[in-house]
């Protein structure tokens, strides 16, 4: 089997990179496809080097762009890649230009396409993530969602439970694997974070999301809450795009010739970690960063309206503050002087798996190419029609063998007014089902 694994940004390098090393593993045919979404050392290459992945096989060079002209250029250049190299599968991850870039060049293809991390909503389609990520999960052969919540938005949006696998998600692998690496050892090889790590109360912000940086009003206003956080030290990895933002809108000397804000650059993903890991408190807009706090236990504050990790918040690790000014001073104050709710949101359960995520997703690739499920064939029966139906089910039957007795696909179980995914040997004595009825 020969796979093709594409992504273009920091966070595609991350998740993939315990993936990369399960494919090596069962010495399976791999192909690396590097967009250039992100180009910069930092934000890119340093992330190879710490992760110690191979060089990729294909380097795009794309850049930065305009959404549809970055788009384009990629699905151009990709589909060159993918007619030479005819791949059997292509694995894509999350909500990137990349990710859509290859979804669709793939699917036109007829290869079957593969996502990591599906499913996830923030039911907001002002931002290209939503977008990107809705439309990748209209027609790839295998989902891999990180919760169940994230498998039932797939059901519920019509996605055939055979497909939908509920796998965690691989930033846990990430996490586990490398938190054992850092050390403050590491601060030798980088003079601007060893001058930052030993300060008190430690703030670690991240903002880059057009919504944040691209209006002048939103930008301003998160610049006004950090001037008075005067009690913490709030060390800012600065993203390139935010960087421009701040200098566009004149906001970048009021914020940095204040004494308890630290701008550096973007660090390696093992800098990273180990500013996490002396950090008292987050402040982001990254959905990424939101499950690295939940898995590291530290209390993370979202300043966003909205999220697409909402297992995060109701597990209690996270909150979303929006930029409500009040709002954010007052938790950060709670956060940062009160260790009962510093603790408890330290303790908060991490709803995304063991750390096996990655070795999850290839065992069933691997099993579905050997079983010969992944091929993209034209329907060889007549299928009339199918009807939606809802009904309560009084008989002992598991979901398996209903699907089997009435020629049924089952979208979602209702149990006691929670929504439960259709695993096989789920008993539905007693519950509500939502099926499709095949004509």
């Amino acid at each position: 089997m020969k796979i093709v694994l594409m992504f273009g940004t920091r966070p595609e390098i991350i998740k993939m990179a315990p993936i990369i090393d399960e494919v090596f593993k069962k010495s399976l045919k791999l192909i690396l496809i590097q967009s250039g979404q992100h180009y910069d050392y930092e934000m890119s290459d340093q992330f190879f080097e710490d992760l110690k992945l191979p060089s990729p096989d294909y380097n795009l060079s794309v850049g930065s762009g305009k959404h549809g002209e970055q788009t384009g250029k990629m699905m151009e250049r990709i589909e060159k890649v993918l007619i030479e190299e005819k791949p059997d599968v292509v694995l894509v991850h999350g909500d990137t230009n990349t990710a859509l870039s290859g979804f669709l060049v793939a699917s036109k293809l007829h290869v079957p396409v593969c996502h990591v991390e599906a499913g996830l909503r923030s039911y907001s389609n002002t931002t290209p993530e939503e977008i990107n990520r809705k439309m990748i999960d209209v027609c790839c052969e295998l989902y891999f969602a990180p919760t169940e919540e994230s498998a039932i938005n797939l059901s519920l949006e019509g996605v055939s439970r055979e497909k939908i696998f509920i796998t965690g998600n691989t930033i846990v692998d990430v996490c586990l694997r490398n938190r054992l690496k850092i050390s403050k050892k590491q601060l030798n090889k980088n003079h601007e974070l060893r001058n930052l790590i030993n300060l008190d109360n430690i703030i670690t912000l991240t903002i880059h999301r057009a919504e944040n940086v691209d209006n002048k009003k939103s930008l301003n206003n998160i610049v006004d809450v950090l001037c008075e956080m005067e009690h913490a030290n709030i060390i800012f990895p600065i993203h390139p795009r935010t960087k421009k933002a701040l200098k566009r809108f004149d906001l970048y000397e009021k914020l940095f010739n204040l004494n308890h804000v630290h701008s550096i650059n973007p660090l390696g993903y093992l800098d990273f970690l180990l500013l996490l890991s002396n950090s008292s408190l987050i402040l982001t807009d990254s959905g990424g960063l939101q499950e690295e706090a939940i898995i590291l236990n530290i209390p993370i504050l979202t300043l966003r309206n909205n999220t697409d990790r909402p297992e995060t918040v109701t597990a209690g690790g996270n909150i979303l503050v929006g930029f409500q000014k009040e709002k954010i001073l007052k938790l950060t104050n709670c956060i940062l002087n009160n260790e009962d709710i510093a603790n408890k949101m330290k303790n908060a359960k991490n709803p995304y798996g063991n750390g096996n995520s990655a070795e999850k997703i290839v065992d069933i690739i691997l099993n579905s190419y050997e079983n010969n499920e992944l091929k993209i064939e034209s329907v060889e029966n007549i299928i009339n029609n199918f009807t939606l139906k809802i009904v309560e089910v009084k008989e002992n039957i598991n979901v398996f063998d209903f699907e089997k007795k009435n020629n049924a696909k089952i979208r979602i179980v209702y149990d006691k007014n929670k929504s439960k995914f259709p695993i096989n040997d789920l008993n539905l004595k007693n519950k509500f089902i939502l099926y499709d009825q095949i004509g």
